[in-house]
């Protein structure tokens, strides 16, 4: 019985990793929702409407995002878009390997080294993640000589 626990605890702990880096790219639109819908409830609407204007932004956020970074053709302008959906990324990929570092790690210092290494890990699979979703040519066919 506690094989199949500490197994389980694995394909958890496996799972919980897979999530991390699978919805990475999500994390500044779920971030820019999160602070409107708060914005909105804080405001006086209640919490239907705050969820409400929350998922409206955060579609918007990553519409915007997807489309200006295929349609522009300028490198550092999607080095930019790019930068700016990694960097909250790596804000949630610090946060998530810092608090399952605290799971297993006993000393302070390693606790933070897996932090930073979990937010390098999680930006760098955001950024292949939206850099590898657009066409490098922004919709043109290639040439065939």
């Amino acid at each position: 019985m506690i094989i199949i626990g500490i197994v389980l605890s694995f394909v958890g702990l496996a799972y919980v990793c897979w999530l991390i880096f699978a919805l990475a790219v999500y994390a500044l639109p779920l971030f820019a929702g999160v602070t409107a819908g708060l914005a909105a409830y804080h405001s006086g609407s209640g919490a239907i409407a705050a969820v409400t204007v929350a998922a409206i932004i955060s579609v918007i956020v990553l519409f915007v995002g997807q489309v200006a970074f295929r349609r522009l053709q300028s490198t550092p302008a999607r080095a930019a878009i790019a930068l700016v959906f990694a960097i909250p990324a790596a804000v949630a990929g610090y946060h998530a390997a810092h608090g399952l570092s605290l799971l297993i790690v006993p000393v302070e210092a390693w606790r933070e080294a897996m932090g930073i290494a979990g937010a390098i890990m999680v930006a760098a699979i955001a950024l292949a993640r939206i850099t590898l979703s657009a066409p490098n040519d922004a919709g043109r066919a290639l040439p065939l000589a």
